[in-house]
């Protein structure tokens, strides 16, 4: 196991470095200048040059990765061109709102999605297959803005049973909670079907039942467990997944999450914050990927062996 995981850490750490790369050049590789945001069109040459000695931009684009690698490693990115505040210190104030909304959706989607699939696997061809992978397909083909506004003109608008935006109180969750994980649910009974469909096909599935054990013992000892060994790593890809997705999501509700914060910075042109935010959720990608591939070799030594 310790072979495959460095293995697994070796592939990770060239992805976490070239994602580094790519958030330091959203600096360049986007239109605008962070002088021209802080000082204005009408900066005098001398103005300009000042401040953009200040901030580094004057040197060498690799010096410049070098020092922010260097910062971020220690948990600096920076201040914001905007609020001067510590960027770090922003993110952190938003975490909370994101984790909350994020493990709400993540944890309903599990809990109703695996049924779902095993469900309708074990109920193939029958009234509960065609019924719950029409919900499930419907639900993970529509856009995350559509629904949020349905759900929105349903529950807020026109039955007054939620807040339509903010988070002022547990029930302003419920909406974004259902949006963001709605999706999710179609995604995981897609998978958990048709895996647990695979599953029922095996051939020491047929030897149980020749032996007559019961149907029961077969699903939940058997079946579900292989089953369940390429959805466990969907999950741990769906948070960051859903971290992402939030960004939609947030801006819909008011929600005051990272996913807010983002298109703020990205209408602001807040180039540190928009680097820190990215390289946070790319990270988040592949340290979740990574765990992914772990628990997928705990259960199923064949992964290991490959």
């Amino acid at each position: 196991m310790f072979r495959y995981l460095l293995k697994r850490l070796t592939f990770a750490l060239p992805v976490v470095l070239g994602v580094t790369v790519i958030a330091f050049l959203i600096l360049y590789l986007t239109p605008g200048d962070p002088v021209d945001i802080l000082l204005g069109a009408r900066a005098t040459p001398e103005a300009r040059a000042a401040l953009r000695a200040q901030l580094g931009l004057d040197e060498p684009i690799v010096v410049q990765y070098g020092r922010w690698l260097f910062n971020v490693l220690r948990g600096d990115f920076g201040v914001s061109l905007i609020t001067r505040q510590s960027v770090a210190a922003t993110i952190v104030a938003r975490v909370p709102y994101t984790l909350a909304l994020t493990l709400t959706a993540f944890l309903g989607a599990v809990f109703l999605g695996i049924p779902l699939g095993a469900l309708t696997a074990v109920r193939q061809n029958t009234l509960a297959d065609h019924v719950g992978m029409s919900a499930a397909l419907f639900f993970y083909s529509i856009p995350d803005f559509w629904l949020g506004l349905m759900l929105t003109l349903v529950f807020s608008l026109t039955l007054h049973w939620l807040p339509v935006s903010g988070a002022y109180e547990p029930a302003s969750l419920v909406l974004p909670a259902l949006t963001l994980g709605l999706p999710q649910i179609g995604s995981i009974a897609r998978l958990m079907r048709a895996e647990t469909l695979e599953a029922l096909r095996e051939e020491y599935v047929l030897t149980a039942r020749a032996k007559g054990v019961a149907e029961w013992i077969i699903l939940f000892k058997h079946v579900l467990r292989n089953a369940a060994i390429p959805v466990m790593v969907l999950l741990f890809l769906a948070l960051p997944w859903l971290i992402s997705g939030s960004v939609v999501i947030e801006s819909i509700f008011a929600w005051p999450g990272m996913g807010q914060l983002m298109v703020q910075a990205i209408l602001r042109k807040d180039f540190p914050v928009i680097q820190a935010l990215l390289l946070i959720i790319a990270c988040l990608t592949v340290l979740f990927n990574l765990l992914g591939d772990l628990v997928a070799g705990l259960l199923d030594p064949r992964i290991r062996v490959a």
